[in-house]
């Protein structure tokens, strides 16, 4: 292969010559991956590819965390950062009442959401060699065992507490800058996906109520979290570098493999089980005393998930929904592909 993620374009200028395109599609490629990061099924990472600044963002990444800073790279990575930011805290709300109130649309949508990015990675490993089908064998297994240990009802418990929300945070971080892996999609299988995108609404919420002892509430989470992402963006940016020039073919199969098994986890006809007397949700057990308020909307994103029969019109909607968020990727992909 010839295209790399860490070769730049050649028809690529760069942000020191002050021409408002790149910085433009810097901007759009932070927002698109705050958009991503919000969504479990789609690469924060490939959004960047797709816009055609992947390589810029990886190589700004990795100079200034070695105190390495240019106008360049702090224009760059500033510019991702601001649309990221935008986009997160604009959407968190609504995605946040989409996954508890209409699951079965949302996950279709991931769904679809994902397997655009499978065309978009093929191309960047071509030529497929015998390097690209076992690193795609083991990206797809260990896709697999993330899955079984969620349909299995695997306990995240401990994954709790705030070293627990660290690992989370720097895990996700880690897969939202590579192709093909989200973030969200990975804190979704480990449990932590609805705790810590509830504590970014709750927050912006808080914030926009001047609600001091609310937005204090939430950093026993929003911070853990914060102090995760950094650690992960640090330390995978500057592995990643390294990784694809002395181990380029099996690790772009690692990642193919994770993005063609992942929606194996994002089967969309699940409800959620009103709790009864008994269960155990995160942890505490419900109660005659607890019950009310345990059923209540607010609480419904913490209930136990169940997989029900869909409808004939549910099953045509849902292909159709997969149709248009693989068609949404592929579109996107469109703004890079001259510029890649």
């Amino acid at each position: 292969m010839n295209d790399t993620p860490t070769n730049k374009p050649e028809t690529e200028t760069t942000l020191s010559e002050q021409s408002p395109v790149p910085v433009l599609r810097c901007i759009l490629g932070g927002v698109l991956m705050g958009l991503a990061n919000l969504v479990p099924g789609i690469s924060g990472g490939t959004m960047l590819v797709a816009c055609g600044i992947y390589t810029r963002f990886i190589d700004a990444i990795s100079e200034i965390t070695r105190f390495r800073f240019s106008k360049s790279n702090i224009l760059t990575l500033g510019c991702v950062v601001v649309g990221a930011v935008v986009a997160i805290g604009g959407l968190a709300s609504i995605i946040h009442h989409a996954l508890v109130y209409h699951r079965w649309i949302m996950f279709s949508l991931f769904i679809g959401l994902t397997l655009g990015g499978v065309p978009i990675l093929y191309a960047m490993a071509r030529p497929i060699s015998r390097k690209v089908v076992i690193g795609g064998i083991i990206g797809a297994m260990l896709m697999g065992g993330l899955v079984y240990l969620q349909e299995s009802g695997a306990d995240s418990s401990g994954l709790s507490g705030p070293l627990g929300l660290v690992l989370g945070g720097a895990a996700a971080a880690s897969a939202m800058i590579l192709p093909g892996i989200s973030g969200a999609f990975l804190l979704l299988l480990l449990g932590m996906y609805e705790t810590i995108i509830g504590a970014i609404k709750d927050t912006i919420s808080a914030l926009k109520d001047a609600d001091v002892s609310a937005i204090i509430g939430q950093m026993s989470i929003v911070i853990p979290v914060g102090i995760g992402v950094v650690l992960g963006v640090v330390v995978v940016s500057n592995v990643l570098r390294w990784v694809l020039h002395k181990y380029e073919r099996i690790t772009l199969g690692v990642l193919l493999g994770l993005i063609i098994a992942a929606p194996a986890g994002l089967y969309p006809f699940r409800a959620g089980v009103v709790p009864e007397v008994g269960d155990t949700i995160k942890g505490e057990l419900v109660t005659a005393e607890n019950l009310t308020e345990m059923q209540a909307n607010d609480n419904a994103k913490d209930w136990q998930q169940r997989a029900f029969t869909p409808s004939s019109g549910q099953i045509a909607g849902s292909l159709g929904i997969i149709v248009l968020g693989f068609g949404a990727t592929l579109g996107i992909a469109r703004l890079g592909r001259e510029r890649n």
